[in-house]
């Protein structure tokens, strides 16, 4: 009876001091804080650097100069040059179009006669007057009789002007029956054929030059002052002061690229768009691939050459004009900054940074002043094929 109670009873009681001893000598857990991880950044260096300054625009290509075919003198087409077509290429000189010129010819010749009459009166005028003049030195003529003489001198001589000025304009007529091209260049539009009766007067034909091209690039006013141009002028700018324009198109399944100048600015401002046009010219002679009218181009204009600028991605400004700078320390601060330019996906930096200080470029969604960060450059995390940069 007593082994039925007594040993379980030392059991439990081995048992429960068992427990106690090993709660007394287990180890006690002290909670740890946690500490954060600071959050991986993509910087780049401030490295402050010289830019030259470019303004894009865009235009249609139009002739340097055109000028409407328009026959001085009337008459039936009996000839039209091979080259007076809808896109048709002439030199300088080259005739275009003749006219039939019977008639002109006779109005010649009989001018040809009276000219040829009015000099013969003449001669024999002048002749008189001198032997009159002759005889008064012996007083052989009275006055009266040289009086006369002198007034048909001068009759015939006004009619010698007329007869050579009518002479002079009948040639004029004969040959304005042919009509030449007054520069190189091309056929626009023509409106006129073989056996058509034209009017002076009457345009028959629209050309243009083609060794020279302009292009309208209109401006926005802010962006006139990053180009080099003066204010106030009037007329074609001096050479040296003409910006270089490059003009790009797609053409022929290829990329064409054109090298002109910026020649003149327009003095007054489009009311609709409130844009300033200047006028590029490009000359076609100079080129690889001539210019062709009515292409629509691409203009890059070079602008001015700013000092000191430090070039960043679009992404690096934050809320207003600010960035995020990296300290020795790799915390974040918010930085006031002064942009010369936001251009496409850069933006130009003109005051407020300094070399060698490091920029958060990371899309950040939350960033608090004092934040630590794991900086990380290009160098350090090259960008994958494909990839885009976080």
């Amino acid at each position: 009876m007593m082994r039925k109670f007594v040993i379980p009873a030392i059991v439990v009681v081995a048992s429960i001091f068992g427990a106690v001893t090993l709660l007394a000598t287990s180890p006690q857990l002290e909670p740890a804080g946690i500490e954060p991880v600071p959050t991986a950044v993509r910087i780049q260096h401030v490295d402050p650097q010289p830019i030259q300054l470019t303004v894009h625009s865009q235009g249609t290509v139009v002739p340097n100069t055109e000028s409407q075919l328009i026959p001085e003198v009337s008459g039936r087409v009996v000839w039209v040059s091979p080259s007076l077509v809808n896109g048709g290429y002439f030199t300088a000189g080259e005739p275009l179009l003749r006219l039939e010129d019977n008639d002109y010819r006779s109005t010649l010749a009989r001018a040809r006669s009276a000219l040829t009459r009015a000099e013969a009166e003449f001669e024999h005028a002048r002749f008189e007057y001198q032997r009159l003049k002759s005889l008064e030195e012996r007083q052989l003529a009275s006055q009266s009789q040289i009086e006369n003489q002198l007034r048909a001198y001068r009759v015939t001589e006004a009619s010698l002007q007329d007869a050579r000025a009518a002479f002079n304009q009948a040639s004029r007529d004969l040959a304005r029956t042919e009509i030449k091209a007054p520069f190189t260049g091309l056929v626009r539009q023509e409106t006129v054929d073989i056996g058509q009766f034209v009017a002076r007067g009457t345009p028959v034909a629209t050309i243009y030059a083609g060794d020279q091209a302009e292009i309208r690039l209109p401006i926005a006013d802010r962006q006139l002052a990053f180009l080099n141009l003066p204010l106030g002028h009037r007329g074609e700018l001096p050479a040296d002061q003409q910006p270089n324009v490059t003009l790009t198109a797609e053409y022929a399944g290829r990329t064409l690229t054109w090298q002109g100048k910026i020649v003149r600015t327009e003095a007054q401002i489009d009311t609709s768009s409130r844009m300033v046009h200047v006028i590029a010219r490009v000359s076609n002679e100079e080129q690889d691939v001539p210019l062709n009218v009515g292409l629509f181009v691409n203009a890059e204009i070079e602008g001015l050459l700013v000092e000191n600028v430090v070039v960043l991605p679009r992404n690096a400004l934050r809320n207003g004009n600010r960035v995020l700078i990296v300290d020795e320390e790799n915390r974040l601060h918010f930085r006031d900054i002064e942009p010369l330019r936001l251009h496409r996906d850069q933006v130009l930096v003109q005051s407020g940074l300094s070399a060698g200080e490091r920029v958060c470029i990371s899309p950040l969604q939350t960033a608090i002043e004092g934040m630590p960060v794991n900086p990380i450059t290009e160098e350090e995390h090259p960008a994958l094929p494909g990839q885009i940069g976080y």
